[in-house]
């Protein structure tokens, strides 16, 4: 994996979803996410990062429960929510910082 400081800073809006395999509501998230992806299009970069995988980078973020999303714009952090976001939230949340 490229250095995740480099990964926020590779697009001006980065949605990160923390996740894990076993995590049900990570399951429920996933097509919110897609759906994302879809409406935003080149506007949003969505990251998926493995908190079982990637246990060192999670507890530096302090990242204590699934699913956790970090948008970052122009590499700061600017939002942070735990549990499953509706897609029209979403939508808010991130078209307040384009």
């Amino acid at each position: 994996m490229a250095k995740f400081e480099d990964i926020v800073k590779s697009h001006p809006i980065v949605l990160v979803d923390f996740h894990a395999t076993w995590c049900g509501p990570c399951k429920a998230l996933a097509p919110i996410l897609k759906d994302l992806k879809n409406k935003m299009k080149d506007q949003i970069k969505i990251v998926k990062i493995d908190v079982d995988k990637h246990q060192v980078l999670s507890g530096q973020l302090g990242v204590r429960g699934v699913p956790t999303m970090i948008l970052y714009k122009d590499g700061k952090q600017v939002w942070r929510q735990s549990g499953v976001v509706p897609l029209h939230s979403l939508v808010q949340v991130i078209g307040g910082y384009l």
